[in-house]
């Protein structure tokens, strides 16, 4: 914890100060760009691939970047797409996986979960997309698979982001956008998911 102790200190110390009228302006509330849904992996910095500031992002982060079904029942997720869709308003959200994901690794092997009953329980909310890629790719290579298995995961996610009734509402208004990405740890790159193509595509494919 010593390095993040020094963090701090230096945060207060020395970057503070050098962004105070930021923090100061950001201070009165927010208005972020975009709701950004990715992995809780210690390896995606979301400020770093996009290159945002404080303010910009309203994040979200769990174990496989899921969006569970809506239902009645309120938890986390839910209730934060509807703070972002109802009282931030963003125009865009970003679902993003990631290359190396453990939480795919756990979908694709089961047996690395064995006696992590919540883990199980969450990941089942990826399991169409495991269904799909048996279909779909059940006699290619582990690394094919596993990257196949990523891209399924955030289609499927997006798929569980329209059943929630504040994101349905925002898209029908023409006033939200969304948007599926997948980041390489190795190479940092990222592809975006193209709609009409049903594909991922590269990055300036995407967006130009």
């Amino acid at each position: 914890m010593a390095k993040f102790f020094d963090g701090v200190r230096d945060f207060q110390d020395r970057v503070f100060p050098d962004q105070k009228a930021l923090f100061e302006s950001l201070a009165d509330g927010q208005h972020p760009d975009a709701l950004f849904v990715t992995c809780s992996d210690s390896r995606i910095e979301t400020a770093m691939l996009t290159q945002s500031k404080p303010g910009d992002l309203f994040v979200c982060r769990n174990a496989g970047n899921i969006i569970p079904p809506h239902k009645r029942h309120t938890g986390g997720i839910t209730a934060t797409l509807e703070y972002a869709m109802k009282a931030l308003a963003v125009p865009h959200i970003v679902i993003c996986g990631h290359t190396g994901c453990g939480a795919m690794e756990g979908v694709m092997h089961p047996e690395l979960i064995d006696g992590m009953s919540h883990v199980q329980e969450w990941l089942g909310f990826a399991r169409k997309a495991k269904q799909e890629l048996e279909r779909t790719h059940a006699d290619s290579s582990d690394e094919t698979r596993m990257q196949r298995l990523t891209e399924l995961n955030v289609e499927l996610q997006l798929s569980h982001l329209r059943s929630h009734p504040s994101v349905s509402a925002r898209l029908k208004s023409g006033d939200l956008t969304l948007h599926g990405w997948v980041y390489d740890i190795s190479t940092g790159r990222v592809t975006a998911y193209d709609e009409d193509k049903h594909a991922f595509v590269g990055f300036d494919e995407k967006y130009g």
